[in-house]
């Protein structure tokens, strides 16, 4: 057989919420469905993502996740950016919904995640793989992405920054991307953090 195609269905509170946000993204609703069971499609080029609607779903609770393997992740980040930012004037990047930055991961692909409004992770992967990492700013930019943008733990991700901060001297290659992922964690780990009084 050949010239398969797969479509994840994935869960989420309110198909309505589901649809703005995909068109935020440059995604056309191409089946739309409310009785008897809520169930919404969309579509972005080849790109396609069913969702049905669940009443007592909890997005922050959401283990749904796929893969989406592009050949540049860079032209389709910039495209979802620019169609957030033009509906927030800015990058979400802490929260639900949210969207990480492309960044290499110890897995050797170049990457980023979209956590849509049902809590539903959406990684998007480059097909090729990257070249080895040479420098240990660079392994441990790599194991902080896997932590923090792949695994959701930021301050696992902040830690490993902070401590290749502290050993590097400052004229390696990567040392400002280190430091702007550092400050990315910590706006991210304040921006999750509960309001006084909410």
């Amino acid at each position: 057989m050949a010239n398969e195609l797969t479509i994840p269905l994935l869960p989420c509170p309110s198909i309505d919420e589901i649809a703005s946000f995909y068109e935020m993204l440059g995604f056309e609703i191409t089946y739309r469905q409310t009785r008897p069971n809520p169930h919404i499609a969309v579509r972005r080029e080849d790109i396609n993502l069913h969702f049905f609607g669940m009443d007592d779903y909890d997005p922050t609770q959401s283990y749904s996740t796929c893969l989406v393997i592009v050949a540049d992740t860079s032209e389709l980040f910039e495209a979802f950016a620019t169609g957030m930012r033009s509906v927030h004037g800015k990058l979400l990047i802490s929260g639900i919904p949210r969207m990480t930055r492309p960044r290499l991961r110890n897995d050797r692909y170049t990457g980023f995640t979209v956590v849509d409004p049902g809590g539903n992770w959406i990684r998007i992967h480059k097909a090729a793989k990257e070249p080895e990492a040479q420098t240990k700013l660079a392994k441990a930019m790599e194991n902080a992405a896997r932590q923090a943008d792949a695994r959701g733990d930021e301050r696992q991700g902040l830690k490993i920054l902070e401590g290749a901060l502290k050993r590097a001297t400052g004229d390696e290659p990567e040392f400002q991307a280190v430091r702007e992922y550092r400050d990315e964690l910590v706006e991210r780990i304040k921006g999750a953090e509960p309001r006084p009084g909410a």
